[in-house]
């Protein structure tokens, strides 16, 4: 076992099996929370088994070696814990939290369904089912219409078009035998974070964790490399009529991933145009002129190029003006400088929100082990911090002007009023 002894208090230790272990001691209260990370998203399926990930989200925990789903719940509710797996693009995530006492017996149980998983065909059937519902009802909301309509024409057949439940098409043929190979495929100890906050020592969490997983050995071939295709910038437009109360304008710009330069310029532009209600499009759009039900932008933090998007829910007779408030606002920021103060209280803004994120055992578990299955290292913490707070005015256009120039458009609502907002 290799300990690398960093300046951060979050104690960082590879285990000889290629885990990592990240421990953040947090006395205050008598919980620890922990969070396994493991390199195996939605990003890792193949296009025709779009949903595998989130499929395995929401079985793994009903059954693993010796145990069935009701054992499962029994164990951790007869202590009060919580634990639970989710899926995203970029990691599988599988969490838990616990009194201090108890610990070792979750940690182990968690190990047991990491590792042996038995995916019982009742389970598969039932989440699968519930999966497609959930399918359904995202096709009868006007905002999910449009994201997803939007992401498919941005990113085309790279694997960031598509839902995380991928669509009904694929979900519907996902086997169990599609479970267990990409268990076997992606689920290896030298591609797991292990991320532990609260009241335990970093030697004793350390001590734990090899308990339970020091006997885990990673297969003698390397894990599959992901091999993506190169995103094309091809703006266009994609409408969708529904017969809805409110039109949905969505504008997306393919931004950039999280270790590129320009991330944080575009991370404190989204804030500043579309984060709460001081922001420029609230205030401009639905404050000064009354357009918008709903108005926001938003982009995430991804391994891979992000969509950069703002969107508005309108009423339908505001369709065109919205479309063209949302763009001149968009337009203006490859124009016109931000005021050092606004350019300041967006900075303070998104570094009040980073530091109300991190309160909690879970919360600080979560950060540090995403930052390390990114590949980011939980050094990235702080230079999240400098960067936002490097930003310069002259820096905000620069990246305005690279990425925020033709949008994709996706409008959703009545169709005549959308077709005249793009006529």
């Amino acid at each position: 076992m290799t300990t690398l002894l960093q300046k951060s208090p979050i104690h960082r230790t590879v285990l000889n099996n290629g885990i990592v272990v990240l421990v953040a001691e947090n006395p205050a209260a008598d919980i620890i929370a922990a969070r396994i990370f493991v390199r195996a998203g939605s990003c890792n399926e193949n296009r025709e088994q779009a949903g595998l990930a989130h499929l395995l989200s929401a079985v793994m925990t009903k059954g693993c070696d010796g145990l069935s789903s009701l054992e499962i719940a029994e164990k951790v509710e007869s202590v009060g814990a919580s634990l639970s797996a989710d899926a995203g693009t970029d990691y599988f995530l599988l969490s838990f939290k616990t009194v201090t006492s108890d610990f070792g017996e979750i940690l182990t149980l968690a190990g047991r369904i990491l590792r042996s998983p038995t995916f019982p065909e009742t389970q598969v059937e039932l989440e699968r089912r519930l999966a497609l519902q959930d399918i359904r009802s995202q096709k009868e909301q006007p905002f999910n219409v449009a994201f997803e309509q939007m992401r498919q024409v941005m990113y085309q057949n790279h694997p960031y078009s598509m839902s995380v439940l991928g669509d009904e098409t694929t979900m519907s043929r996902l086997t169990r035998a599609d479970l267990v190979e990409y268990h076997q495929t992606y689920f290896r100890p030298d591609n797991v974070v292990i991320s532990i906050a609260g009241r335990v020592t970093a030697t004793d969490a350390a001590a734990s964790v090899e308990e339970v997983f020091a006997d885990w050995q990673a297969p003698a071939q390397a894990p599959p490399i992901l091999n993506l295709p190169e995103i094309k910038v091809e703006p266009q437009v994609r409408v969708k009529p529904v017969q809805t109360q409110q039109s949905i304008v969505m504008l997306g710009y393919l931004g950039t991933s999280v270790s590129s330069v320009d991330y944080p310029a575009l991370k404190l532009l989204c804030t500043y145009l579309g984060n709460g209600l001081s922001s420029r499009l609230f205030v401009e759009l639905r404050e000064k002129r009354g357009l918008a039900y709903e108005v926001s932008a938003f982009y995430s933090t991804r391994l891979f190029p992000a969509s950069f998007v703002v969107y508005m829910g309108t009423a339908p007779e505001n369709t065109s003006i919205a479309l063209e408030g949302l763009r001149t606002e968009v337009d203006l920021l490859s124009t016109t400088e931000v005021s050092e103060s606004a350019l300041q209280a967006a900075k303070n803004k998104i570094l009040g929100q980073y530091a109300l994120g991190k309160q909690t055992n879970g919360q600080i578990a979560q950060i540090y082990g995403w930052y390390e299955i990114l590949g980011l290292g939980i050094d990235f913490d702080t230079k999240f911090q400098e960067l936002i707070a490097a930003v310069s005015a002259q820096d905000a256009i620069a990246s305005a002007c690279k990425y925020l120039k033709e949008p994709y458009l996706s409008l959703v609502g009545q169709e005549e009023a959308i077709n005249r907002a793009i006529a």
